[in-house]
């Protein structure tokens, strides 16, 4: 049967900063196509369903999101479900939900054009290859506005390993974009209004390449061209690997000003056993001796991290381990999750699976210790006059909320400042959450 090309679209992404990034590259796909982009998914004539697959209720989420896709007289979008989800399980979207109307993979989504004609009329639209031709090679130029704040992917893929992760599976192996490829994105993210960008990978300190003269470069290389960019005011990257935090991107914190003080470095327990149960491939004590490196290269530096509570055959003893590193680490921000059995990873067949409840009562236990440490490293910045890049509204009229150098939420109240502009402030206070900060002076967007 076939159906009316679509002439309207709206991407919706779940799950990690490079979903976000591979949703706005669709969107620029659909556009170069003619599209035009949709406000709400039922007033599109395509939705895209960009997915993650690293929890459980993630993927529930998704099908129940494909079940709402109805409108009021009975029609249907068409839909296409993007990502890990349908990396992970193909063709089986369509058969357990059939108003699916195309499947397409995190490194096929170049071909969706081509998936959207196949839809139209009525052939099968599924394609979870990943193609030795790099999607990056094929997809339009970026566009010609974006935010304050952008992301740039320049790493995907996992060669780690991990026994509960699937991203080795959805992703593939390790792959970095080429040098010239970054740059010229960087720039054209910088022409469109972006004063601040974000290198993503699912393990971006592992990026390597060649630069101009044919010299071999690791991620502070990189980083380190990015700061010569003009109206670039500030890099990021994330997330990053133990086994690939090198000296020289630590050096990097120290010496490059736009490069800001925060990093992202899971860890996932405290325990030496459950590490080496999760195959990572550092210890506790590998893991704090960088920590202690990044701080003695930059002392402000603002920590993050991941941690999985309840792995397979995690005792009450290892568990407190992993408590203990948060106090001893003292992070400024964290992201902590129960174990959830991926099908197809080792750690789903292992013995000792943890009961939910008992989960549930250490995730509450962790958390409640990230948040103590979070309030503090928040606190501790009270009286310091820091810049904010301003990002969006704030929930009262009046109030705008920028990001400091330390990922934090900071509102503020001026009538002379807009989303875009670079804010001088002073913080006068801090919650848990945010800061509030008092202008002393900004420059304009």
């Amino acid at each position: 049967m076939t159906q009316s090309p679509p002439k309207t679209y709206h991407v919706k992404s779940f799950g990690c900063q490079m979903n976000v990034y591979d949703g706005e590259r669709m969107g620029e796909l659909l556009a170069a196509r003619g599209m035009t982009a949709a406000d709400e998914s039922l007033d599109a004539d395509l939705v895209v369903l960009n997915t993650c697959h690293i929890r459980e209720k993630a993927v529930d989420r998704i099908y129940s999101e494909i079940g709402r896709m109805k409108r009021e007289d009975g029609s249907r979008p068409m839909i296409a479900v993007a990502g890990c989800v349908a990396q992970a399980e193909g063709a089986e979207i369509s058969r357990r939900a059939k108003t699916v109307d195309i499947v397409v993979g995190p490194q096929a989504y170049h071909r969706l054009p081509g998936l959207i004609d196949d839809a139209v009329a009525g052939r099968a639209a599924v394609d979870t290859d990943m193609p030795a031709a790099s999607k990056f090679e094929i997809l339009p130029g970026r566009a010609r506005r974006t935010s304050a704040s952008a992301f740039l992917t320049v790493q995907e893929g996992c060669d780690k390993f991990c026994t509960y992760c699937v991203v080795p599976y959805t992703r593939g192996a390790e792959v970095s974009r080429p040098w010239n490829a970054i740059l010229d994105e960087a720039r054209a993210l910088v022409d469109a209004g972006a004063k601040e960008i974000t290198l993503l990978g699912q393990n971006v300190n592992a990026w390597t390449g060649e630069d101009e003269a044919g010299r071999a470069q690791g991620l502070d290389g990189l980083v380190r061209a990015l700061d010569k960019l003009p109206g670039l005011a500030r890099i990021r990257y994330t997330t990053s690997h133990p086994n690939d935090m090198t000296q020289g991107l630590m050096d990097a914190h120290a010496e490059i000003p736009s490069l800001m003080p925060f990093l992202h470095l899971p860890v996932q327990s405290g325990s030496d056993r459950i590490l080496k149960a999760m195959n990572r491939s550092h210890s506790r004590d590998s893991y704090l001796r960088i920590i202690e490196r990044v701080r003695a290269a930059r002392p402000d530096i603002a920590l993050s991290g991941d941690f999985i509570v309840g792995f397979p055959g995690e005792s009450d003893a290892e568990f407190k381990e992993t408590l203990s590193i948060v106090a001893e680490t003292r992070y400024a921000q964290c992201f902590s999750f129960k174990y959830s059995s991926r099908p197809g990873t080792p750690a789903a067949d292992m013995d000792g699976q943890i009961a939910p409840e008992l989960m549930d009562e250490r995730l509450q236990r962790l958390q409640a210790a990230i948040n103590r440490e979070q309030l503090a490293f928040n606190q501790a910045t009270i009286g310091k006059r820091t810049q904010i890049l301003l990002e969006r509204k704030g929930r009262q009229a009046g109030q705008l909320i920028g990001k400091s150098p330390w990922l934090q939420s900071v509102v503020i109240e001026a009538e002379d400042v807009g989303i875009g502009d670079l804010v001088e402030v002073d913080i006068v206070s801090a919650g848990p959450n945010s800061l509030t900060g008092a202008v002393v002076a900004h420059q304009r967007a």
